[in-house]
């Protein structure tokens, strides 16, 4: 991923919490040249000194059967975005785009049964248990789960490099900077206010 020297993140713990709050990623692997992708929810685990992602495919996914097969798989993982217009500045400029990517590279092999039971289970208490009524995987019946698990292929990546590029201004002087967390602010824009808050809270850490 191309990333201008104002833009390189490479704080692993600033990396991972984006990753946490942002973790439905893209795997793209290659099968006979060609970039194939899917779109997944994913984990991510720590284990001694290396990092994995995980997550699983439906097995009718011809995807799954290249994992093994692939020497570096990409994973992408994208935080808010929003457009910046060039009358927010100060200057006379061309408008751009503010965003937050991550790519993660590293080596896939395929999960046994009960590293997918784990793994399932931890997705599940990851997005159920603040819900009034959360589906637990040991609250599903045995037969359900079994026939659900002959349909998916559970996965894991071990993290072998990580490239990030937090695009939110750092390239403009502080006025402007100001100007544009506010003109973010009052957008009516979800993705626009996450936004104003990121570059807001890189303010306030540089000051």
């Amino acid at each position: 991923m191309y990333i201008p020297k104002y833009f390189k993140v490479s704080n692993v713990d600033e990396i991972w919490d984006l990753v946490q709050k942002n973790s439905f990623g893209t795997i793209v692997t290659t099968e006979q040249g060609k970039p194939i992708a899917t779109h997944l929810p994913l984990g991510l685990t720590k284990k001694g000194d290396d990092s994995y992602i995980t997550g699983h495919m439906a097995f009718g996914n011809p995807q799954w059967r290249t994992l093994e097969t692939c020497d570096d798989v990409l994973v992408m993982f994208q935080g808010p975005n929003a457009y910046i217009s060039s009358s927010w500045y100060s200057h006379e400029n061309v408008p751009t785009w503010n965003y937050q990517a991550i790519h993660m590279y590293g080596k896939a092999s395929l999960l046994e049964k009960n590293e997918l039971i784990e793994e399932l289970t931890v997705m599940l208490e990851k997005y159920e248990q603040h819900r009034e009524n959360p589906v637990l995987w040991d609250q599903l019946s045995p037969e359900l789960l079994e026939n659900q698990l002959k349909g998916i292929v559970g996965f894991k990546i071990k993290v072998a490099e990580i490239q990030a590029a937090y695009k939110l201004s750092q390239n403009r002087n502080e006025t402007d900077y100001i100007n544009i967390i506010d003109k973010l602010q009052n957008e009516g824009n979800p993705n626009s206010k996450q936004i104003a808050e990121r570059m807001e809270k890189r303010l306030k850490n540089h000051q």
